[in-house]
């Protein structure tokens, strides 16, 4: 097999968590240009009808479901719909996580602490449980951030859950060997609709905070970026690779 073919995700099927729009979207796309039969997932559903229904007038296969990634039902149903509809589970991505915005610690609520853990490291949990249930074989893949690995300031519940991403894939990627391959990616600045609430800029403002942030790639980065090396992990070009956490961050 030649190193192009590596990457060729024909006949398998992923499942990727939030992927209705921003990250989540741009990973759903870039399987599905692989070849991959996608299942797309998020709490709305008319995100995730449009991502399915570009990735079908593109030429690809797909289905879409919706979930709440922190109720362990709901995403039950989504592997089994999956199952029943492709088979099998090859790959399966957890992508949903937020921050209920930047906060001091003195004036940070306990429910905003509670929501943004549940959110992003207890959805990770049950998307990796699930997905071990459901898969026999395969690759898991866990969207953490650059945010996990320093500190923080007035962002440490996200920070903090993020982290706990981090060890979580590690710790499964030993647990799960060697059938399923663990791995996450820490994207840097990528501009979402979470990206803008969270620090409270606009489209406008991109240009002088990458240049405040002193990113040596002197851009933010795109949904594609971040989707390229989920498609490294999710493909055998990555077969001896697991307990890894890719770091995408321009620098």
């Amino acid at each position: 097999m030649n190193t192009l073919e590596l990457f060729d995700l024909s006949g398998k099927t992923a499942v990727v968590t939030g992927s209705g729009k921003g990250i989540g979207e741009g990973i759903a796309m870039a399987l599905a240009e692989a070849r991959a039969n996608v299942v797309i997932s998020a709490r709305t559903i008319s995100d995730i009808e449009r991502v399915r229904d570009q990735i079908i007038d593109t030429g690809g296969l797909a289905i879409c479901h919706p979930c709440d990634a922190t109720q362990d039902a709901q995403v039950e149903e989504l592997a089994q719909k999956a199952v029943a509809e492709f088979g099998k589970i090859d790959i399966w991505v957890n992508n949903v996580g937020a921050s209920t915005g930047r906060s001091p610690l003195k004036d940070l609520a306990r429910s905003e602490w509670d929501q943004t853990v549940a959110q992003t490291l207890t959805s990770t949990f049950i998307g990796c449980q699930t997905a071990a249930r459901n898969m026999s074989s395969g690759a898991i893949i866990n969207i953490s951030s650059r945010s996990s690995s320093g500190a923080v300031p007035n962002n440490s519940h996200y920070a903090a859950s993020k982290a706990g991403v981090n060890v979580l894939t590690a710790s499964l990627a030993y647990e799960l060997a060697p059938n399923i391959r663990v791995n996450s990616v820490s994207p840097g600045a990528v501009p979402t609709e979470i990206f803008y609430e969270v620090m409270k800029l606009t489209p406008e403002d991109l240009p002088a905070y990458a240049k405040e942030t002193g990113i040596p790639l002197q851009r933010l980065g795109t949904p594609q970026d971040i989707a390229s090396a989920v498609l490294y992990l999710a493909s055998d070009a990555s077969s001896w690779v697991t307990g890894e956490d890719i770091t995408v961050s321009g620098g």
